[in-house]
């Protein structure tokens, strides 16, 4: 597979694998990312402070008074797989609860506009996109909003032409060929199609994030009433140890 490596500053070093939003960059990313945490945790690459992974690129920051560039690169070079490597299953399956605008406007005030925008009916889209098993491409935007793909192309629209101030937490939305989950009250330029009740992010979990790149996430239709009691039931999950396992379907099997 092609890359390319480039500096950022003297603490850093990106490689880049490509220029879009594709499965085969992912896997590239992760792949990379794993083999680097295995060679650091063996201590055979020293310094390293983080690796930040997104759509088609890693990022890897060091401390340059305990490492460089001449040290580091020929690691990373030799850590890229070759074309068609296979990808351990380290990723987990998550299978999540969605009340969509049908039940509750509040829920998804885009799902009507969106599935006449698509040709569709509001039942349409909601089956489509609760069919769908969505790969976490990276992290992003806000404190544990996971970017996931790939959304059915018949439900592909580009973002609002007009962006919200507020977006409430929770709010399961669309943009392009991608689907994500709003983990806070923010702006927000997509399609909120429906509302999700599981926390995504809380200091107290040992990964903060409950998403991490490589997951897969699927989507399962609530209606009102299952919702409010989810939001209920899990409103102590974000001050408890360990996130909502009740929510974890089993490991994944590819990335």
């Amino acid at each position: 597979m092609s890359f390319r490596i480039l500096a950022l500053g003297d603490t850093a070093l990106t490689i880049e694998f490509g220029d879009g939003v594709e499965r085969h960059l992912l896997a590239a990313v992760a792949a990379l990312d794993e083999a680097l945490a295995k060679l650091i945790d063996s201590g055979g690459l020293r310094g390293i402070v983080e690796t930040v992974p997104t759509f088609r690129s890693l990022t890897v920051i060091y401390d340059p008074l305990r490492s460089s560039r001449a040290e580091i690169e020929p690691a990373i070079r030799a850590a890229i797989e070759p074309p068609g490597a296979a990808l351990s299953s380290g990723g987990r399956r998550w299978l999540l609860p969605v009340c969509y605008g049908d039940q509750n406007s509040a829920c998804g005030p885009d799902l009507d506009e969106l599935a006449a925008a698509c040709g569709l009916t509001a039942a349409e889209v909601i089956r489509l996109h609760a069919s769908g098993s969505y790969a976490v491409y990276m992290l992003g935007f806000l404190p544990g909003f996971a970017f996931m793909g790939d959304l059915p192309e018949v439900l592909a629209r580009p973002r609002r032409s007009e962006p919200r101030l507020r977006v409430p937490a929770g709010s399961v939305a669309t943009a392009g060929t991608l689907t994500a989950i709003y983990p806070w009250e923010s702006p927000g330029g997509w399609h909120l199609i429906g509302a999700c009740p599981v926390p995504l992010f809380s200091p107290a979990w040992p990964q903060a994030a409950l998403l991490q790149p490589g997951d897969r996430v699927g989507f399962r239709a609530v209606d009102e009433a299952e919702y409010r009691s989810l939001q209920v039931d899990l409103a102590a999950a974000r001050a408890s140890p360990q996130p909502p396992a009740s929510l974890l379907c089993e490991p994944a099997t590819e990335r």
